[in-house]
């Protein structure tokens, strides 16, 4: 076994402190990541706070993960030592089913898809541990390669805020002669207009905050909407192709199905904490849709970190030391970060 540090919660109240636990030895297809750095997702906050559903404490948030690779087993053909490597939202799958087979491990139908952190190993018994800790033990299946050429600091959140809006962009078929808006600049948001106007379609931030139109067309938004506004929002009725949805709050779904021009799309990447509430007419009187999108597979996020290495694409960041990460979940909170809080673990 492994002796590896990390930060535990040990109850949904106790906050994130010191903790040692042991990992698994490296079997034949498994790889051992020296952890570098590890992003802070809003994820981590609700699943540390058991604010979703029960979480199994003590708790190793973490599932934005770049490091480089210290070993690897006998049958791994994919990595070798030295290589840089992430890890996102998943570390196993059944491999048999349908949605496995077809590259979309996040749906596994045999309820086998193991989380990186809060879950347990497909044995049902031993409890998964992310990335805010100095080293962990993967199936080279569940690993990614991380190109040089990109500015590491940056690549962490690509793992889950970058997949997380870059799939279903793609799976839309997004790009020129869309119009599409992003609703939020947040983690997620700040990933969405990147992407989207990298693939080529006219992009607008709505924002109930003014002070983030600068920021947005600094990211490559083409246009900016008050939402407490009215007549901007007038101005946008029946423009949109898509909206990108990445808030997290209670919000009026009718005004922004509005939004949307004939066959529109609202794409949900957010997970509201009541449920979503629409009247059938906003969607009957465009023809229009609402959808979700959760991450994406392997063989996508991979397709997407190649893509952002070719585009020299990242997330923007605010490094922190692992003692801060407490006082960084309170930011959050606040929507007190641009854009996304990233764990250097050479302070752990």
């Amino acid at each position: 076994m492994i002796t590896t540090k990390g930060y535990a919660a040990q109850n949904a109240t106790s906050g994130l402190a010191p903790w040692e636990f042991e990992r698994r030895d490296p079997g034949p297809n498994d790889v051992l990541i020296k952890i570098l750095y590890s992003g802070v997702c809003h994820s981590d906050i609700h699943q540390v706070k058991s604010e979703w559903f029960p979480s199994i404490y003590p708790i190793v948030p973490g599932h934005e993960i770049v490091g480089r690779i210290e070993q690897v087993g006998s049958s791994v053909t994919k990595f070798k030592v030295g290589d840089l490597a992430g890890i996102g939202c998943m570390v196993d799958s059944c491999g048999e089913c349908d949605s496995c087979k077809n590259g979309q491990e996040q749906f596994c139908e045999k309820g086998q898809s193991v989380q990186t952190y809060n879950a347990y190993e497909k044995d049902g018994k031993t409890p998964t541990y992310g990335g805010y800790s100095n080293k962990i033990v993967c199936s080279e299946k569940f690993v990614l390669h991380v190109s040089e050429k990109l500015d590491i600091k940056g690549v962490a959140p690509l793992l889950c805020a970058g997949i997380t809006t870059y799939s279903p962009l793609r799976r839309w078929g997004i790009g020129k002669g869309h119009r599409v808006a992003v609703l939020g600049l947040g983690g997620l948001g700040h990933m969405a207009v990147k992407f989207a106007a990298s693939f080529g379609a006219e992009v607008t931030m709505l924002s109930t905050s003014l002070s983030k139109e600068a920021d947005a067309k600094k990211l490559g938004a083409h246009n900016f909407c008050h939402t407490k506004d009215s007549e901007q929002v007038k101005k946008y009725t029946r423009y949109f192709d898509f909206i990108l949805d990445t808030v997290s709050a209670t919000h009026d779904y009718d005004m922004y199905q509005n939004m949307l021009r004939t066959n529109g799309v609202q794409i949900c990447v957010g997970v509201p904490p009541e449920p979503i509430q629409i009247k059938g007419f906003s969607l009957l009187g465009g023809n229009r849709a609402i959808a979700g999108s959760m991450i994406g597979g392997i063989p996508e996020t991979q397709e997407m970190l190649d893509y952002c290495a070719e585009h020299n694409i990242v997330s923007d960041v605010e490094i922190i030391d692992m003692n801060y990460v407490n006082e960084a979940y309170e930011r959050v909170l606040k929507s007190d970060v641009k854009y996304r809080f990233v764990i250097d673990m050479a302070t752990l």
